[in-house]
């Protein structure tokens, strides 16, 4: 049976994330697929990263290395592996059981298809689940336009469609996955698996939390910038290109926001502005905005409201 399904390699990169590790490895030594390549690669680590993986020994493959970013990580341990099917976990989230089974079931059952991706749990440091999110139904023009990126964690991906990709690009620090799915996406469909399937860990540490520096919020801007310098796209998604220029603005000012850049946020808003002005009066303009404003303070406020309330 083994030997009849696709070899699943799954790759965790890791820098200074000791005490989520062994959570994330455990995720996924414990799915009940039975065929998977594990490889974890230690980014230079200057914490207990080395004596959480020494307690696997030879379980998987895992080494340290000077530290190299979480991209080129990624592209070494993807050009290492030897799995059809492909996949990252961050070392501070988790692969849900039946995770791996589900999403090749997907990908096998969807010929058309380069990637699947689910619906995952939000948790708190602590590992409470702070709430559910569905993820959006795939639209390759809304991932293009308005930034709607569908797979988050738990996504897993063809390796012949992949590699025509380029892998992640070295370059973009914050939107390195959003980036590398613009480009995916050109040669398949994406499929929603309408499970929870992965947990996405948030705390002060993860980057979608932290405060973003201006050049990181700005990369919004570049990715786009960058994708449209790629020949004979879709006519639709050529159109459509002062759209998502606009919305890249706004995505900016949300990030400015969150840091309290507020000058700066009126800025990228008023830009986008000029390029797409009805983008000004959505409803997603101003989930945008409230999110930029008070995003950090209500995960702070939840996850002390865990702390009080005792686990089941």
């Amino acid at each position: 049976m083994k030997n009849k399904l696709p070899l699943v390699s799954v790759v965790i990169p890791t820098y200074n994330h000791a005490e989520f590790l062994k959570q994330a490895i455990d995720s996924v030594l414990d799915q009940d697929y039975p065929n998977i390549e594990l490889i974890v690669l230690d980014d230079g680590s200057i914490d207990r990263t080395r004596s959480v993986l020494e307690q696997y020994k030879n379980k998987f493959f895992w080494e340290t290395q000077e530290n190299m970013g979480q991209s080129a990580t990624l592209n070494k341990g993807w050009n290492r592996s030897k799995g059809d099917i492909l996949a990252y976990l961050s070392a501070d989230d988790l692969l849900l059981p039946h995770a791996i089974n589900r999403s090749v079931e997907c990908l096998m059952s969807n010929p058309d298809a380069v990637l699947s991706y689910c619906d995952f749990n939000l948790i708190d440091p602590n590992s409470r689940v702070v709430r559910h999110v569905r993820a959006p139904e795939y639209s390759y023009m809304e991932m293009v336009t308005k930034f709607i990126c569908a797979p988050g964690a738990g996504a897993f991906f063809w390796r012949n469609a992949f590699m025509k990709t380029g892998g992640w690009n070295t370059n973009i620090h914050r939107f390195p996955d959003y980036d590398c799915w613009l480009r995916l996406g050109l040669h398949g469909r994406f499929v929603h698996v309408p499970e929870s399937l992965a947990a996405f860990r948030v705390h002060e540490g993860s980057q979608s939390f932290s405060e973003t520096p201006v050049d990181r919020a700005e990369e919004a801007l570049k990715v786009i910038t960058e994708f449209y310098s790629i020949p004979n796209l879709p006519v639709d998604v050529i159109t459509a290109k002062d759209y998502a220029m606009g919305n890249a603005h706004l995505l900016v000012a949300q990030l400015h926001l969150r840091a309290g850049r507020y000058l700066m946020a009126f800025r990228e808003i008023t830009s986008g502005a000029k390029l797409s002005p009805g983008n000004l009066f959505s409803a997603r303009f101003l989930r945008m905005f409230l999110n930029g404003l008070f995003n950090r303070y209500i995960h702070k406020i939840l996850w002390k409201i865990r702390g009080i309330i005792p686990a089941n």
